[in-house]
């Protein structure tokens, strides 16, 4: 019976009876709930403690007992019938010690990998409060000064016309030729051009071609486009994306290119964070032009100019095609804005990118005017007419939004934008709407897929990778003529993974999730310094663990386990107290810094999308006149003061606007506004530099201990990118039935 145990189980045993092999799975449970019964009895028959070895004995002669009672015994083969009670109970012991490790292992491994993917999680929802709050930003100067609403977007209104010449690009063009109308062809080529690691770049007037192509089309789209399976049978949905074109070209090459009988619906979220957004936005778009009739588009709140300027893609286009990336920018916007707000799968299934609100209302959406909404973040396009905030929240609700488990309907605190919907809202909008489920993205899972709400809203993530190598699956799901969905899991670029074990999968995960954290972390190094001192008068540099754990969730606010993760940031230290002074070294590493100064910050953001600031600027601009007086900035003050108490006092905001005015006239106007935000970037970088230099200095005077060092080289070591050729073939992939 032993030998046929899962725990001891032998390749090379192979001669066994029929009845152990069928009884073997229930000898374990067995086996299990009397171990169990002996972990928890520590009373002997009188009632008295027994000493472990007592207990020990005790314990195999009751198992002893359960095999003769059951006649376990007699499947003994002959060797073994002659086994003498205590090497009986050795082996038994053996046993449950192998099954004991084995769960503590598998429930620490557990816990490793729920502990960096909270870190994820809460590190990229945080980013997104950032952002979210331009939008409340812009929402209370519109709710306080309706009569500059209008003029909000003006700038952008000019803007779009501004598409200059393209000029020609410096670097490694390719001579790829693509002409209209796009075919196949045209889709193997881009396809052989964009996977290829040099040589990637289209000559930018055919980059303009397929985006200008692109809007154009998309412009006849009406908001909520219906998709039907009626010829196809079937359809395709892929949810985010973001620049992972090797994910792309994984689902083509598994699942097929579009045609009539292979539609394709993208839920959104093509770009940001990955390094081909650009290319996987011009693919999608030949793909639409090249099968009208067989892809549709679907628009994600990524889907937005200030989203780029913070999450990369901005960058990107300006890295890619320097000479020209403001024109191609403009015409990004234009394809942004005239993107479907949805698709409806045969008048049944509703795929948004986010999901709705109890206030959705999808008869509304299909109502608005898309076009005025270039980005999603800032007060739309009006021509003068007055704001409809309704409609606005209406958009937003859809692109931002996220399913709970409890019921109910309340703002989404974590991203800071949308709102949290329970499984009452979703029975009341399926049930307003006559529909049977919802297809929403939005989120990563690490399977790809996630049902809720009793298997009514299905959450789709296509980006495998996500976070870091093996981090999570990418998966698609097709559904057929009934609308049952089929998903298919994958992993792209599968052989960099099958060469690692599994603690050097893990350790990546981790050092990434470590670096990201860190590097979040030293946005507030000054103040973490500051707390920690003041919780050590005696500058002895320890401090108890409670306290180091208060500390850092007081000052970074992330909401995540630090008692977990004490051992990694604060390497080192005892059991008893934390040495928070290799918490700060870690952060003046320079894996750290420098993944810091490849950041971009919400200032960064800000200045790099001056459309931003120049709708500000008219907000703030009540009476039109292109200029802002001492007095419209005290209205726009004591706006801010109410929102943001604490920050700065109004007599020391006033000082700094009376800064702003470089000419001396008593007036800001657009220019000198805009000048003070460059002067003002352009210091703190000087800043952020001098505070490099004078870490760096220390470093040299004071060196990190070892342990943090060590730390520090594997971060660096395990996040190092090697970009190489996409091969699409290079994945696994799966089919999962929905359970």
């Amino acid at each position: 019976m032993l030998r046929s145990c899962v725990c001891l189980r032998s390749e090379s045993t192979k001669r066994r009876s029929s009845s152990v092999e069928d009884a073997s799975s229930c000898r374990s449970s067995e086996i299990e709930r009397v171990g169990a019964s002996m972990q928890t009895t520590t009373l002997g028959p009188n009632g008295q403690p027994q000493p472990v070895a007592a207990q020990t004995t005790t314990r195999a002669s009751s198992l002893l007992q359960l095999f003769q009672r059951k006649g376990w015994c007699k499947h003994f083969r002959k060797p073994l019938r002659g086994m003498s009670a205590s090497r009986a109970e050795k082996t038994i012991r053996a046993a449950i010690f192998i099954q004991k490790w084995y769960r503590q292992h598998q429930a620490r491994r557990e816990m490793q990998k729920r502990c960096n993917w909270q870190i994820f999680q809460n590190l990229e929802y945080a980013s997104e409060q950032d952002q979210a709050e331009l939008y409340k930003f812009f929402n209370d100067l519109i709710k306080n000064m309706p009569q500059a609403a209008a003029t909000g977007n003006k700038y952008h209104q000019n803007s779009r016309k501004e598409d200059g010449e393209l000029v020609e690009e410096a670097g490694d063009i390719v001579s790829t030729r693509i002409e209209l109308p796009i075919t196949k062809n045209d889709i193997d080529r881009l396809i052989d051009v964009f996977r290829k690691k040099k040589g990637n770049r289209l000559h930018p007037k055919y980059v303009a071609m397929i985006l200008r192509e692109g809007a154009r089309c998309l412009k006849q789209m009406p908001n909520i486009v219906m998709v039907s399976t009626a010829v196809s049978q079937q359809v395709t949905v892929c949810g985010d994306l973001h620049g992972k074109l090797d994910d792309l070209l994984v689902v083509l090459y598994k699942n097929g290119l579009p045609s009539t009988s292979n539609p394709y619906v993208f839920n959104g979220d093509f770009v940001d964070r990955g390094k081909k957004g650009l290319e996987v936005l011009l693919l999608l778009l030949s793909l639409y032009l090249a099968f009208p009739n067989s892809v549709f588009l679907n628009r994600g709140n990524h889907e937005d100019s200030v989203m780029n300027a913070r999450y990369g893609f901005s960058r990107e286009v300006e890295s890619k095609y320097p000479r020209n990336y403001k024109q191609l920018l403009l015409l990004i916007d234009e394809v942004y804005r005239w993107l479907p707000l949805g698709s409806v799968l045969n008048s049944r299934v509703l795929i948004v990118h986010g999901g709705f609100s109890d206030s959705t209302s999808l008869d509304l959406i299909k109502s608005i005017d898309r076009g005025k909404y270039v980005s999603i973040l800032r007060p739309p396009v009006t021509d003068g007419e007055p704001l409809d905030k309704t409609e606005w929240q209406q958009i937003f609700d859809i692109m931002w939004s996220d399913p709970q488990s409890m019921q109910g309907c309340k703002p989404n605190t974590l991203r800071g934008a949308g709102v949290w919907f329970g499984p009452d809202v979703t029975e009341t909008f399926l049930k307003r709407h006559r529909l049977n489920y919802v297809i929403r993205s939005h989120e990563c899972k690490p399977n790809g897929h996630e049902f809720m709400h009793d298997n009514k809203v299905i959450t789709i993530f296509s980006a495998s990778n996500y976070y870091a190598m093996g981090s999570n699956k990418g998966a698609y799901m097709r559904l057929n003529n009934q609308l049952m969905p089929h998903f298919v899991q994958y992993i792209s670029a599968a052989s960099q993974t099958k060469r690692l074990s599994f603690r050097q999968r893990m350790g990546i995960v981790e050092s990434s999730a470590l670096k990201e954290l860190a590097v979040r972390m030293r946005d507030h190094r000054d103040e973490l310094e500051l707390e920690f001192q003041k919780c050590d008068p005696d500058g002895s540099g320890h401090i108890t663990i409670s306290k180091w754990c208060c500390v850092m969730e007081s000052v970074t606010k992330l909401g995540l386990p630090w008692r977990l993760l004490r051992d990694k940031l604060a390497p080192g230290t005892d059991s008893q107290s934390v040495n928070y002074v290799t918490t700060l070294d870690l952060l003046d590493t320079d894996v750290i810094m420098e993944a810091e100064a490849d950041g971009t910050t919400v200032m960064d953001a800000l200045y790099a999308n001056k459309s931003s600031l120049v709708t500000i600027f008219n907000i703030i601009d009540a009476d039109n006149s292109g200029e802002i007086t001492l007095d419209e900035f005290e209205t726009a003050i004591d706006l801010l003061v109410a929102h943001m108490p604490g920050v700065y006092s109004k007599e020391e905001m006033l000082e700094k606007c009376r800064m702003m005015d470089l000419n001396g006239d008593g007036k800001v106007d657009l220019n000198e506004f805009l000048e003070a935000f460059r002067l003002s970037d352009l210091h703190r970088k000087q800043q952020q530099e001098e505070d490099m230099r004078r870490r760096s200095t220390h470093r040299t005077i004071q060196n990190p201990s070892d342990s943090v060092t060590k730390l520090a080289n594997a971060i660096s070591k395990n996040t190092a990118v090697v970009e190489q050729d996409i091969d699409p073939t290079d994945c696994e992939a799966d089919a999962v039935d929905p359970k």
